[in-house]
């Protein structure tokens, strides 16, 4: 049943006479306190505020002035109380209320500084299990929630950004009404994204991937100039996942990241991450979140040029991801070509210099590499809905490979698999690529028949070898890598017809004896992972 409003009409101006300060992030806090009590304000604070305002010499009140009770429970409970619940939620216009605070000797508040224990960093930090729980906030929530409510009467701030935006505001000692709404919304939005991290630490620690309620809260990092396409908006949060990559990367130089640059950047990223640094150095160059070429070298160098040779024409203007520290060998290869982004984990003095002569060229330094093997969730919205899924963190070294052809692959042969089907893995569907000695030869994506990827990859590949001046495209000899099972031998046909000689997929359709036929009948060696990539 509905709660019936008093409707009594909310003051446009509250002039500020107490304000409640407890935060656990003190940034700004002291003088923050400083300017509001310059004004006039009484300063009410509780535990480790408090003891900060007065070591600052400040006049400050103990909340337990307030509530007539002291902190009890090591901090546990000291607001939960009517005299500061009373405080914040009274409409101070109702007779009612008013009576009720004179008789129970109520303070009104007037403005609440809160922020909340930080149990996302904590969480992102690995704290254990009574760690993370006792930094769940209870007493902050439930203040900000009321103040909130109370937004008639009370101003709310849950930021230390807006310390200054408030100061502006009491410039004449009072707050308007549309301030105090624009700081209740805000409000609100916290304590929803702090109880979805809450939440989804619970489901991940109790093992409950699919929760009854789900929630995905996030922190506006940056409003971007529009989404996808220029009449779309769009704005760029953070999840507070600690996972090295776009989100959590500095960017060294270069203008804002778009909508489309960080989508592109993190597929990138995420792919380059698949090939273990210290096997070798590696290179991903990717367009409109498709791979358009991908290498390993002995140098980084030799990688990015493997990789822009299976398709430099796709590359201008593409992402380049690297799974090293990029040096100035490197930067002088890639600022030879329209980049607008390089991400790596680390950029060294001298690669700076190079990237530097290129002011508008993104640079991104995240600090080391995603691990792809942790799990995580993922998440897409559909109209009236939400899907989630827990990422796709399978890696073909840890499959148990089936060979199920006659002839059995080569050394080498496998290893151009397992590359290829670690490409395949961030490849729309449907997907084929084929690869050979460490280098994608050929990529076809997002295609509604997976013949249809198979030949455009082949096609991509007559193409690089006539750029390349070679006489025979690199899918002569290649292994070809399908990231779901080949449904009709037609798709194998087109990739035998390329040149490939080894074939990865999963395996698992109604007609892999008729595939596998057709591959022994023209010598060719095939493997089934038995488990699927599909990216849509």
């Amino acid at each position: 049943m509905a709660v019936a409003s008093k409707k009594i009409p909310a003051p446009n101006e509250v002039t500020v006479r107490t304000a409640l300060l407890s935060v656990s992030d003190k940034t700004g806090v002291v003088d923050l306190a400083r300017a509001l009590h310059e004004k006039g304000i009484r300063l009410v604070s509780t535990g480790g505020t408090h003891k900060a305002l007065s070591e600052a010499g400040l006049p400050v009140s103990d909340v337990s002035e307030l509530t007539g009770f002291p902190e009890v429970m090591d901090g546990r409970v000291k607001t939960l109380h009517p005299g500061v619940h009373g405080g914040l939620l009274a409409i101070r216009d109702d007779a009612d209320h008013v009576a009720a605070m004179s008789a129970h000797g109520i303070t009104a508040i007037d403005l609440a500084i809160i922020n909340l224990y930080p149990f996302e960093e904590v969480r992102a930090q690995g704290g254990d299990y009574p760690t993370t729980v006792e930094n769940i906030d209870i007493g902050g929530p439930a203040m900000i929630r009321a103040s909130a409510k109370n937004h008639a009467y009370v101003t709310i701030v849950t930021d230390p950004a807006d310390y200054p935006v408030l100061l502006e505001e009491l410039a004449a000692g009072k707050t308007t009404y549309a301030f105090r709404q624009k700081m209740a919304a805000k409000a609100y939005a916290r304590t929803a994204a702090y109880d979805a991290a809450i939440s989804n630490w619970f489901a991940e620690a109790l093992d409950t991937p699919m929760p009854r309620h789900r929630v995905i809260g996030g922190v506006l990092k940056e409003e971007m100039r529009y989404g996808e396409n220029p009449h779309q908006k769009a704005g760029f949060y953070l999840t507070g996942e600690n996972r090295p990559g776009v989100a959590t990367a500095t960017l060294l130089q270069g203008k804002q990241l778009s909508y489309n640059n960080i989508n592109d950047t993190d597929a990138a990223f995420e792919l380059v991450a698949e090939f273990l640094p210290e096997k070798a150095p590696a290179c991903a160059i990717i367009k409109h979140a498709n791979p358009c070429g991908v290498a390993t070298a002995p140098t980084l160098a030799e990688a990015y040029r493997r990789a822009l040779a299976c398709d430099s024409t796709s590359a201008f203007g593409g992402i380049i991801a690297l799974n090293q520290e990029l040096d100035a060998e490197t930067a002088e290869e890639i600022v030879k070509l329209f980049t607008e982004v390089i991400i790596a984990p680390s950029v060294s003095d001298a690669a700076k210099a190079v990237i530097a002569r290129k002011p508008n060229l993104r640079l991104l330094s995240t600090g080391g590499l995603p691990d792809p093997r942790i799990p995580g969730l993922a998440a897409k919205t559909v109209s009236g809905g939400l899907l989630v899924q827990t990422r796709d963190n399978g890696m073909v070294e840890d499959l148990e490979l089936k060979v199920v052809t006659k002839r059995a692959p080569t050394a080498q042969e496998l290893e151009d698999m397992k590359f290829a089907f670690k490409v395949a893995k961030h490849v729309k569907s449907n997907a084929i690529v084929y690869a050979k000695d460490g280098q994608t030869a050929g990529i076809g994506a997002g295609q509604m028949s997976r013949v249809d990827s198979a030949r455009i990859a082949a096609i991509k590949a007559e193409e690089a070898a006539k750029a390349l001046g070679l006489a025979t495209p690199l899918t002569k000899g290649s292994a070809v890598a399908s990231e779901a099972f080949l449904p009709f031998a037609d798709g194998l046909l087109s990739a035998i017809a390329a040149g490939a000689t080894a074939v990865i997929q999963p395996g698992g359709s109604m007609r892999d004896e008729e595939v596998i036929a057709a591959a022994n009948e023209h010598g060719v060696a095939m493997v089934f992972t038995g488990m699927r990539h599909f990216r849509h």
